[in-house]
């Protein structure tokens, strides 16, 4: 099973790159970040051409999330990150996959840093965090997948020292994302490439793709029961130089075929719980 993720920094504006990703790189479950796009206006109809069901949560201009699925419509599970429910920032949604609970997530970037959109992200985090830890209680497979806005380490990042002070660099955050490591989960990219400078995103400005001045931003954490099925982790990184591409690079794994749908931590065939139905097209 391929499993993919892409900040796709507008799907419509960017819908030919996607399409074309899709096309060529054939995963079987996409997690989509930054659709800047309230939710009647997702593009459903291309995206089933293209062979795919969805379940989405848009939002006007900013943010936004999607979960695809070759062949298929995802068991939507939830929608928003439980913890604040003031919070209407369109960052997460969860649905079941062939047996597997993934979880689409767009981290808030947080800068200026000190300052409230850093002290939202760090709560955002935080709950994220404690979210985390219940679902690995579920003893299921699990999947989080999307943009975390953080560089882990400072191999994630071509100069670390420019970037010490910015909000995906803090040690605050990096503290976070330890921490969520530190639970159980398995950072899939950096476990099968653990001395390679990967990057993800590659800023507009500044001739940073061509001069290779990335940064490991999206990454995919696995939980225990999923991690020993990781076959393969790449960065599709020539997406990001197509004509009109997203300033990130779909990422994706490859989970080689469960063993038994029996043992502890085997198959999920249902959805646990659902706050809201998903967003269909009328």
């Amino acid at each position: 099973m391929k499993i993919a993720s892409f900040n796709v920094n507008g799907v419509n504006g960017r819908l030919s790159v996607l399409l074309r990703w899709l096309a060529e790189a054939q995963p079987d479950a996409v997690c989509l970040q930054e659709l800047k796009a309230p939710s009647e206006r997702f593009p459903i109809g291309e995206i089933e051409k293209a062979g795919y069901g969805a379940i989405w949560q848009g939002q006007k201009s900013w943010n936004g999330v999607a979960i695809l699925a070759r062949g298929r419509e995802p068991i939507e599970t939830r929608r928003g990150l439980p913890g604040d429910g003031d919070d209407s920032q369109s960052r997460y949604i969860e649905g079941a996959v062939d047996g597997i609970l993934i979880g689409c997530l767009y981290l808030p970037n947080g800068n200026p840093a000190p300052g409230p959109k850093f002290d939202y992200k760090l709560d955002w985090f935080r709950r994220l965090t404690t979210y985390a830890e219940e679902l690995l209680e579920l003893e299921v497979p699990v999947v989080l997948a999307g943009d975390y806005n953080v560089m882990p380490t400072d191999l994630d990042v071509y100069n670390p020292e420019r970037w010490r002070d910015d909000a995906l660099f803090r040690p605050e955050v990096r503290a976070l994302f330890a921490a969520m490591v530190d639970q159980g989960w398995t950072d899939a990219l950096r476990s099968l490439h653990p001395g390679e400078a990967l990057y993800t995103f590659w800023d507009y400005f500044r001739n940073a793709w061509g001069r290779n001045a990335g940064l490991r931003l999206d990454h995919f954490l696995l939980s225990p029961s999923l991690a020993p099925r990781l076959a393969a982790a790449e960065v599709d990184r020539a997406v990001r130089g197509w004509e009109k591409a997203s300033d990130h690079a779909p990422l994706w794994i490859e989970l080689a075929q469960e063993e038994s749908a029996d043992r502890p931590g085997g198959k999920l065939t249902a959805p646990s719980r659902s706050r809201e139905r998903p967003t269909r097209r009328k």
